[in-house]
């Protein structure tokens, strides 16, 4: 594995939360993404643990997804000289907290209430030590995003746009805008930075970044070629989030959590006309179930990780 220079350090996180990366220098600790807001306490500690008493300076969000910045509220009021620095997309939103335009609503996943000091755009960079980051527009999975590279190591925190095993649900494909145009050329322009190692949002670090690309790119064409496919898979992927969330629920209590979530709807309303909302649901937690990320115990969907 390449090795990471002294002042980077990269947290890999459960599924729940995003993966976090904190870069220090003797004057600056700053954290990119911070995880979903039930695992605050953890990611203060992780940091915690790195930085002793210094403080965390600054947070860098790659985007809004509530389990890269659900840990932002309690960073906050533990540092309260604290800059937060998100992607412009949604920074209107941010500073009235519109939880239907942010798409917490949406995706049936809340997000504590923070504020920002600023934004970062395509282009834009922030140096630590003699490290310099640039931002780079990373639209597919969500239109703001961005992902950041520091050439001189060649480290690149891809955030959703890239795992080792494919990328994020593309999300305004759900809303039925396209969007897999804008996956195939975030992917291009991870071709192009040529980096020696990937900090992903999710999933371990690593430097097989040609083998990425290509399974990514695969999964990128399964999808072009079946739109229900993608759909699918965005559904079981929403239910498998609030499984990872709760850990176990009431059928019904599910159900009626997924009746409230717009995406949801959206994609039953399109994808499968035939079947009632909640007999979908059902089949979906089959489909998890022989997967093997879930167990139907009588009344109850039991996550099993």
């Amino acid at each position: 594995m390449h090795k990471l220079p002294n002042g980077v350090t990269f947290f890999e996180r459960g599924w729940l939360s995003s993966n976090n990366v904190l870069i220090q220098d003797a004057d600056q600790a700053l954290l990119v993404d911070t995880g979903h807001w039930t695992h605050a306490n953890q990611t203060a500690s992780l940091v915690a643990s790195v930085l002793n008493d210094r403080p965390l300076t600054a947070v860098v969000n790659t985007h809004l997804h509530s389990d890269h910045c659900g840990g932002n509220a309690f960073l906050q009021s533990v540092y309260p000289s604290l800059h937060t620095f998100i992607p412009p997309g949604l920074a209107a939103f941010v500073d009235d907290w519109d939880a239907d335009a942010l798409t917490y609503t949406a995706t049936g996943q809340h997000c504590p209430t923070f504020s920002r000091s600023g934004s970062l755009s395509n282009g834009d960079t922030f140096t630590v030590g003699h490290s310099v980051w640039q931002a780079h527009s990373a639209p597919g999975h969500d239109p703001h995003s961005l992902v950041f590279f520091q050439e001189d190591d060649g480290i690149l925190i891809s955030a959703d746009a890239l795992w080792e095993n494919g990328f994020g649900v593309v999300f305004p494909e759900i809303e039925g805008v396209d969007a897999f145009d804008e996956v195939q050329a975030t992917l291009e322009i991870i071709e192009q930075l040529k980096p020696k190692i990937v900090l992903p949002g999710h999933g371990a670090a690593f430097t097989d970044v040609k083998g990425a690309l290509a399974r990514a790119k695969s999964r990128l064409a399964q999808f072009r070629g079946s739109a229900e496919k993608h759909a699918m898979y965005a559904a079981k992927v929403l239910l498998k989030f609030k499984l990872l969330d709760v850990q176990r629920i009431k059928y019904l209590d599910l159900c009626a959590w997924a009746n409230a979530a717009g995406y949801l709807q959206l994609l039953q309303t399109k994808y499968a006309h035939a079947s009632d909302f909640d007999g979908w649901v059902l089949d979906l937690c089959k489909s998890l179930e022989k997967s093997g990320a879930c167990a139907i115990n009588e009344q109850y969907i039991v996550n099993i990780n």
